[in-house]
């Protein structure tokens, strides 16, 4: 639109004159001037291939069909006349169900995540890593960077930061969850965020989050950060998302070129 009053571009601080050429977002009632888009978007220009942001959860779901799919084959194929008895009295294995725990954790996060996506918060879901087995939950795209973040559904069960050693061995950190020692998953992420800082370059954060969802978090403090991987709950999560910061005009570009490099899972 053209202003009608002069105003300062909300990314890079420049003074534009009233009638200058500009973006009014109006939830924020604030300007972007025409060099802070990304080209896609500056008018007359051609439009943008459309993004797919996956589907939250697709492959884990995908995997517990598979297997619950195989255990009923295999347990009829057994008891040809007792197989459907044998189904509807045992549960499935926790090797099965651990696959449906994970992806109703990330189905729930991404659905929240879908709710608050923007032009200036862009999502993908479910991402596979090239040479992998394993993918991507969900990759944030914002102002103030991009969020590489595994959910984890640990139901009830607290994550507490264990520090051991310091002054006379060296310090290890540990991610204790419940009684457990999941430090495996913060190696986890951190090779996640790796690989995205591979593909957008150095000078954009990439952050890593482990998101537990439904946990026993208390009620005063409770979130932590382990070797540079913010550990936390999604109501914790969602304002940083939100947050205002200087690479507003890069996040549709770093968006699409994420989406290339990692494919849906």
């Amino acid at each position: 639109m053209r202003l009608r009053y002069a105003g300062t571009c909300r990314s890079c601080s420049t003074e534009l004159d009233a009638r200058a050429e500009a973006v009014y977002e109006r939830a924020t009632k604030t300007i972007r001037c025409l060099n802070c888009l990304p080209t896609t978007l500056v008018p007359g220009s051609a439009p943008p291939e459309p993004v797919d942001p996956g589907t939250a959860g697709a492959s884990a779901r995908r995997e517990y069909e598979r297997r619950q799919a195989k255990r009923e084959e295999r347990i009829r194929a057994k008891r040809p006349k007792l197989g459907g008895l044998v189904l509807a009295l045992s549960d499935d294995p926790q090797s099965t169900t651990a696959w449906d725990a994970g992806a109703l954790g990330e189905e729930r996060l991404g659905h929240r995540l879908n709710e608050l996506a923007s032009d200036t918060l862009r999502l993908l879901h479910d991402r596979r890593i090239p040479g992998s087995r394993a993918n991507i939950d969900h990759l944030a795209v914002t102002p103030t960077g991009v969020y590489v973040i595994d959910a984890k559904r640990y139901v009830g069960k607290r994550p507490a930061l264990r520090v051991e050693g310091g002054i006379l061995r060296p310090r290890v950190e540990k991610l204790i969850v419940g009684s457990r020692d999941q430090t495996k998953l913060v190696d986890g992420v951190l090779k996640q965020v790796e690989l995205v800082r591979s593909v957008v370059g150095e000078d954009l954060p990439v952050v890593g989050v482990l998101c537990f969802i439904e946990s026993d978090w208390p009620l005063i403090g409770g979130a932590f950060t382990t070797r540079g991987v913010d550990v936390l709950w999604p109501k914790k999560l969602y304002p940083r998302l939100s947050a205002d910061g200087p690479h507003a005009s890069s996040v549709a570009d770093v968006h699409a070129r994420l989406a290339s490099a990692l494919p849906t899972a």
